[in-house]
């Protein structure tokens, strides 16, 4: 019989659960401003949304963003939204709700553009010009402004912090149909497995893949950014290397809305993702054998209805391997083995 029995994460990633998990509550309004006056242009913050064809969710994000973070709580300095090629009316809308529209290719003209987000989210950074960078994607429904505020949040009020992720309960929606912690599948089948293998500081990262963090700008320009998918779990690693965990956090912000991909994209996604880990691996000299550069083990995250929190969940992953059924030697006396021999 497998031993289920539940195992803690590393002590360092127990206390950075602990330490630098936060909710967007625990820093109200009144804090963030002051802290933002206080830090002077160090606590300018630029908004950016990569976009490719979001028209039915672009403008309300943007409005949302423009009334409640730069009018009614003036937090936010710059909001951009970065449109990649689409064909549909997200720039349109985008303008007219109140973003600064600009066009992916026209960054950078030198370099011609190649498709996907990581290349988006690259060259925002020369259309921005806030010290704080908080990118959020513009295909998100039921927009709440803490998405941005709680993310920025630690990056005012404590200069050690580095880049903030939000976490959320991901619900897959679907046909009318919703299963309250189905969404995240790539994150759980591909990325969870190889931070917490490869990576185990990065193990308390509840969605690691979201598209919803903020950064310095100092650290953002000295990282290297994936083209595509991989953007996220790249850009996670590489600030581990660069500045370490503690300088690391994540803000639970609630629950996350937004279009699910079908089977064949998360595929891909998820090769995408799985190839940018493994260049990574390659990069720093991990891919040999060695009993430090293996972690067995998997973190989990469900949400506790009575904390109001994550509760983290760790557990054994056994690499156990059969040998081939040739070299057994029952299976080769079996008697219908010997009949056919």
């Amino acid at each position: 019989m497998l031993d289920q029995q539940t195992e803690a994460p590393l002590p360092e990633v127990e206390r950075w659960l602990r330490d630098h998990s936060w909710t967007a509550a625990d820093r109200p309004a009144e804090a963030l401003l002051a802290a933002k006056r206080a830090a002077g242009r160090a606590g300018t913050v630029s908004v950016v949304l990569p976009a490719l064809d979001e028209e039915p969710t672009v403008g309300e994000i943007v409005r949302t963003i423009r009334r409640e973070l730069m009018e009614r709580l003036p937090l936010v300095d710059e909001l951009v939204v970065v449109d990649s090629g689409s064909v549909d009316r997200t720039a349109e809308l985008a303008a007219a709700a109140g973003a600064r529209v600009v066009h992916r290719d026209d960054l950078l003209p030198r370099i011609p553009a190649v498709p996907g987000k990581g290349e988006v989210l690259w060259r925002s950074l020369l259309a921005t010009s806030g010290e704080i960078v908080c990118f959020i994607d513009a295909d998100l429904r039921e927009f709440d402004p803490a998405f941005v505020s709680g993310i920025v949040g630690p990056l005012l009020t404590d200069p050690g912090i580095q880049l903030v992720k939000a976490m959320y309960d991901r619900p897959l929606e679907t046909e009318g149909a919703v299963v309250p912690a189905g969404g995240g599948r790539v994150t759980e089948l591909v990325a969870r497995p190889l931070l917490n293998l490869h990576w185990p500081q990065l193990a308390g990262f509840v969605q690691p893949l979201g598209g919803e963090y903020a950064a310095r700008r100092s650290l953002l320009e000295r990282l290297h950014f994936p083209t595509g998918y991989g953007v996220e779990l790249g850009l996670l690693v590489d600030a581990l290397d660069e500045v370490g965990l503690d300088a690391l956090a994540q803000v639970d912000v609630g629950v996350r809305h937004h279009r699910h991909q079908d089977a064949q994209a998360l595929g891909r996604m998820a090769a995408t993702i799985y190839r940018t880990a493994l260049e990574r691996l390659e990069r720093t000299h991990r891919l040999k054998s060695a009993a430090d550069l293996v972690h067995p083990h998997l973190t989990q995250f469900t949400r506790d209805p009575l904390e109001h929190g994550f509760t983290s969940h760790t557990h054994p992953v056994t690499a156990l391997e059969r040998p081939p059924m040739r070299t057994v030697p029952e299976y080769a006396e079996h008697p219908v083995r010997r009949a056919a021999g």
